[in-house]
């Protein structure tokens, strides 16, 4: 029999034109509603079958494997978390149906929670990406709607001055400070920070070693440790048996605490992340003559685009372009400050 009742719900078990057994919940309690349901079904696998059209897929069939193949992924946490607030939206869609409108209108309901562009741009950005594997790997759809992403504001590259850093240090907790004046010399991220073991540490040879699964561009990175970094690594030594950072016997897990914004507040700074720590190694190494090239290798940055955002802060090669203009005039501006402008 084609329909069969499970817990008050019909259930639709058909054989395809290709010989394969489809059984699919109908949704339904109502025996019209199911018939139809499986008349459809059976209209589609002949169509399929003899006509070689697509199979219709649906949005939660595509975050399946969505979720499946990235599951590699150092983001693969936060996409699930988003893909969670789209199932009220998206939720048993078939994926042809997904449109521009449909698209839109959770932009509009983003907003209306009061997300940041950025927040929105996230999640528009998974959505693109699911769609555009439906349509380029998975061969589920011919083509994907567009998505209109809202612009952001270009921030500024948010870094302290050393006198700053020096007063941050100061007023936060030992352990804290030690963490932080750790970040601000090998520029490594908060995670990697509290995560770093004495096992990924070689204290003879001067280096420490981010594992590819521990990074987030999912590749290892390896940290020359400068005189700082082993002052403060030294100093760690023996306080806990695996992890470097400890605080009263635990491995440290939180950074961005109540007593993180505290010591802030009293040295002064404000709009301020600890993430902006590595904002500052990098910005000093730059302002220092460090080559971009080495930078990226340095931070374990993935492509060259995010080390080029602190490329504004080294312009000593362009000075000699720049004394161009002055050795090209024939007549040089007074040195008694006159104008000699003709007027």
């Amino acid at each position: 029999m084609s329909l069969r009742k499970r817990g008050g719900i019909w259930w639709v078990d058909v054989v395809a034109p290709n010989g394969e057994r489809v059984r699919r919940t109908t949704g339904t309690a109502n025996k019209a509603q199911a018939q139809e349901f499986h008349d459809r079904l059976k209209s589609e696998l002949w169509r399929i079958a003899k006509l070689g059209e697509k199979p219709r897929r649906t949005w939660n069939e595509a975050v399946v494997r969505w979720v499946k193949e990235k599951s590699h992924k150092a983001t693969a946490k936060g996409d699930v978390n988003m893909l969670r607030w789209l199932d009220p939206f998206l939720g048993g869609k078939d994926l042809g149906t997904i449109t521009r409108a449909t698209i839109d209108k959770l932009t509009d309901e983003k907003l209306a929670r009061g997300c940041s562009n950025a927040t929105v741009n996230r999640t528009l950005a998974l959505v693109r990406a699911i769609l555009r594997q439906c349509v380029n790997q998975w061969e589920w759809l011919d083509r994907a709607p567009q998505v209109r992403m809202l612009r952001e504001p270009t921030r500024r590259i948010r870094f302290l001055t050393h006198e700053e850093a020096h007063r941050l240090l100061t007023e936060l907790s030992e352990h804290l400070a030690d963490m932080a004046a750790f970040s601000l010399a090998t520029g490594l991220r908060a995670a990697n920070v509290t995560g770093l073991q004495w096992k990924q540490v070689d204290l003879t040879r001067q280096l420490a070693w981010i594992h590819p699964d521990q990074a987030k561009a999912r590749k290892a990175i390896t940290v020359p440790l400068n005189a700082e970094a082993m002052a403060l690594l030294r100093k760690q030594v023996g306080k806990h048996q695996t992890h470097v950072f400890s605080f009263r016997g635990q491995p440290v897990v939180q950074l961005s605490t109540k007593a993180w914004y505290a010591a802030m507040e009293r040295a002064g700074i404000e709009d301020f992340r600890w993430h902006d720590l590595r904002h500052c190694w990098a910005s000093w190494h730059v302002q220092n003559g460090t080559p971009l090239f080495a930078l990226q290798e340095l931070g374990g940055w993935e492509s060259p685009a995010m080390v080029r955002r602190y490329a504004h802060l080294a312009a000593d090669h362009l000075a000699p372009y720049a004394e161009r203009l002055c050795a090209g005039r024939a007549v040089a501006a007074p040195s008694d400050g006159t104008n000699t402008a003709q007027g």
